[in-house]
């Protein structure tokens, strides 16, 4: 039976409470993988947001594949062939685990991708490839970056890749690309706090500027429309909601996170998630089960 929703308590709460927006099934995934979070060194917190350190230990010939609702930002992966390079997915991103490993990654902000690489453009979704720019060292602090995570110390995980961070996004910065980063820092807070339905025209407007520079800003150094990203963050927020309580109203659900109609809410969803609400909630619903035996 689906429970009546109460939207804005819970989208205070799921905002609050330390959310896991876009690791798809979260309840499935936390009995598979450790996820940590480590903040980013002051000097670094124009071009990157977190860091986060997976670590998972499977029981032999078993794998798991986990699947993510991209932001849209590049990451830095230190993985076992060394240091990479993650411009936005172009799609869901699907990573298969098995056996005994790490990650540790540095979730970029957006436009930070195009900032610390020194691009002229924003990148091309799904790009790929070997952190050249961090320097002749980057293999090797990859291996001590994993070293530190299978260890279970997340902090000096992050704490060997940080260096050569600093270095790059010290010989990347121009006056350019730290008033892009800010504005860009400052629209997306704005997006996260806005109230469920907020437009474009809206967004700008509360950022003092016009909807044709916003949408400017994000084309030239994020590679997404602010639309992108509005619908984006409800989709997020709606799935995170249904991975805590799988129950509640699909109806309430997309009002609360801003949709007029259930039916664009349903098309969204299947775009970013791959399945429907409903489908989705039941998903998440099993997972929950299993995890409470």
């Amino acid at each position: 039976m689906r429970q009546a929703f109460d939207g804005e308590r819970a989208v205070t709460q799921a905002l609050e409470s330390g959310p896991t927006h876009g690791i798809v099934n979260p309840a499935r995934a936390r009995d598979r993988f450790v996820l940590a979070r480590v903040e980013p060194a002051p000097d670094l917190a124009d071009v990157v947001d977190w860091h986060w350190v997976i670590t998972w230990d499977l029981s032999p010939g078993s794998t798991f594949t986990q699947t993510v609702m991209p932001h849209p930002v590049g990451h830095v992966v230190a993985e076992d062939t060394g240091l990479l390079v993650y411009a936005m997915p172009a799609g869901l991103f699907e990573r298969t685990l098995s056996g005994t490993g790490a990650v540790v990654g540095t979730k970029l902000r957006p436009g930070g991708y195009r900032a610390l690489l020194g691009l002229t453009h924003p990148g091309e979704r799904g790009a790929v490839g070997p952190a050249g720019f961090l320097g002749p060292t980057a293999r090797r602090a990859a291996g001590e970056a994993l070293a530190e995570a299978l260890a279970g110390r997340a902090d000096a995980a992050v704490e060997t890749v940080t260096p050569l961070l600093l270095d790059a996004a010290g010989r990347a910065r121009t006056q350019r690309s730290t008033a892009a980063l800010a504005a860009l820092r400052e629209a997306f807070e704005v997006i996260a706090e806005a109230a469920p339905g907020t437009t474009v025209a809206a967004l700008a407007d509360r950022l003092g500027t016009t909807p044709r520079s916003l949408q400017r800003l994000f084309a030239d150094w994020v590679g997404v429309s602010p639309k992108w990203v509005l619908r984006r963050h409800r989709v997020h927020l709606a799935a995170e909601l249904l991975g805590r309580d799988p129950l509640q109203d699909l109806a309430g659900l997309a009002a609360a996170v801003g949709y007029y109609d259930q039916a664009h809410f349903t098309g969204d969803f299947v775009r970013a998630v791959g399945v429907a609400p409903g489908e989705y909630a039941r998903v998440c619903a099993r997972a929950l089960a299993t995890q409470g035996r």
